[in-house]
């Protein structure tokens, strides 16, 4: 299979799962089928899938990882020992780890094309990630606790390893334990890559985005 073959298999398969869009007119430019086939592994809940499907997919999505391209530390500006700053799409980075800013569900974001990181890495990562997610998630029987990290493989990605934290929403104003709660992601995040021998970490900004902790504050927590 080529790759406009491979994502038209996966569409269809996709579609046939869903008795809604089945009759769908799958699209002919190379854009829109792409953001189609987003927006169904987006909205795909966390149940089994083929064998032949995954295979596809990983074939898929790493002509995909090649074509945008990845980015090593060596790429990176180091700002102080071991410590560098890079602006970019996270999902590029070989490092040993990188970090997804999750939600309390933790099996990532299902609004389609959403442009948040946790929808990014699960895109790309593929339908294992959510996949193993749950699994975390069903044998934990709650949701995830602010400030706490799990670890999984990172899967089509080329990073070793993903870790999933979930920060603080701020509403009402900045308080002392929403710092309190981000400085936990990070130590929680640190903890568990070192408990699992990953050697180096990406992290996000975590909740700066819709959890609307003020950056600059975020930042120095951070570091």
């Amino acid at each position: 299979m080529n790759q406009k073959e491979r994502r038209r298999y996966l569409i269809e398969n996709l579609l046939k799962e869903q008795p809604r869009y089945r009759k769908m007119m799958i699209p002919g430019r190379e854009d829109e089928q792409r953001q189609l086939l987003r927006s169904l592994m987006n909205i795909r809940m966390a149940d089994a899938i083929s064998d032949e499907f995954l295979e596809i997919q990983d074939d898929y999505l790493s002509e995909v990882r090649e074509e945008k391209g990845i980015v090593s530390i060596t790429d990176m500006k180091e700002i102080q020992t071991d410590l560098y700053i890079w602006k970019g799409d996270i999902t590029r980075l070989a490092v040993g780890a990188i970090v997804n800013a999750a939600n309390s569900g933790m099996t990532g974001c299902y609004q389609p094309c959403h442009n948040c990181i946790d929808n990014c890495i699960h895109t790309y990562a593929g339908i294992q990630l959510r996949l193993k997610c749950n699994e975390i998630m069903e044998e934990q029987g709650y949701e995830e606790p602010t400030g706490r990290a799990k670890i999984t493989p990172a899967y089509n990605l080329p990073c070793d390893h993903v870790i999933h934290t979930v920060g603080p929403i701020v509403s009402g104003g900045l308080t002392k334990r929403h710092e309190e709660l981000l400085k936990s992601c990070y130590r929680s995040c640190l903890e568990i890559a070192e408990e699992n021998g990953v050697e180096s970490i990406a992290f996000c900004c975590i909740s700066t985005g819709v959890f609307m902790f003020p950056n600059e504050r975020a930042a120095e927590i951070a570091v």
